[in-house]
């Protein structure tokens, strides 16, 4: 974990890209284990795509992240066989060549000698200007572009890479935190000009109201966010005693966005 100076929080995106996801024979781990990364380092990940091994849709989708602000990590489609078509697609999306980088070159034909020919050297193949991300698993590097992280599809080798970017990178900052109450005996409808009001008043947390079904039902009510909640959490407490709505402390999390 970075221990740099805490930074404000930023957004992130994920772009996971397999036909083999869509199609079913494998499941995506990629969401939750980013999810959790950007959020021990108080970041969110604000935005997933599942995206299929077609140019077309590729260079579209690549093309419309690379004119946001939002750092992305994708995931998927940097190897060598003819369906791996991200390296292509992200040159092409950003306006540039595909060019053997040099430092990737020598890494391939290090790690496979004369077996890097014809085929595996491909991997070396990147748009013009990008930098490499170092893969400590085989040494096959990926490469950034224009605020995108370019990760192999397997987690056992993105998951430490994005690791290297995340603490290289970008600082921490504080951790979402979440307080809430639960109320009983109330429907979610009469709770609504509450929540209007102590959402206008408190704009730096959430205001959130989530419904558990079941024989125990119940309402749970509160704030997250990075400060300030202990003051929304007061004032929430005390229209909830004005409005004689029942209600128990519910336990607090640190969440990981």
């Amino acid at each position: 974990m970075s221990t740099r100076p805490l930074r404000p929080p930023i957004a992130f995106g994920l772009i996971v890209i397999g036909d083999e996801i869509l199609n079913g024979s494998r499941v995506d781990a990629h969401l939750s284990a980013f999810k959790g990364m950007v959020g021990e380092r108080g970041h969110e990940l604000a935005w997933h795509w599942l995206l299929p091994d077609e140019p077309e849709v590729l260079v579209a989708h690549l093309r419309f992240s690379m004119g946001r602000p939002d750092p992305v990590f994708v995931c998927g489609g940097i190897g060598a066989t003819p369906d791996d078509h991200t390296r292509a697609c992200a040159a092409t999306a950003a306006g540039l060549d595909l060019v053997r980088h040099p430092e990737a070159k020598a890494l391939l034909e290090e790690k496979f000698g004369s077996e890097a020919y014809p085929n595996r050297i491909l991997m070396a193949d990147l748009p013009a200007g990008c930098d490499l991300i170092p893969n400590p698993i085989n040494r096959i590097p990926g490469f950034s572009l224009r605020g995108h992280w370019f990760l192999p599809g397997f987690p056992q080798m993105a998951w430490p890479m994005a690791e290297w970017v995340m603490d290289g990178f970008y600082c921490v900052s504080a951790r979402v935190e979440e307080r809430a109450f639960e109320l009983r005996g109330v429907p979610e409808s009469l709770l609504i000009p509450l929540m209007r009001d102590l959402g206008e008043r408190f704009p730096q947390a959430k205001l959130f109201s989530l419904p558990h079904m079941g024989d125990d039902a119940y309402i749970r009510l509160g704030f997250r966010g990075r400060s300030g909640l202990e003051e929304a959490m007061s004032a929430l407490r005390e229209r909830l005693e004005r409005d004689s709505i029942r209600y128990r402390e519910a336990e607090s999390d640190t969440l990981r966005p």
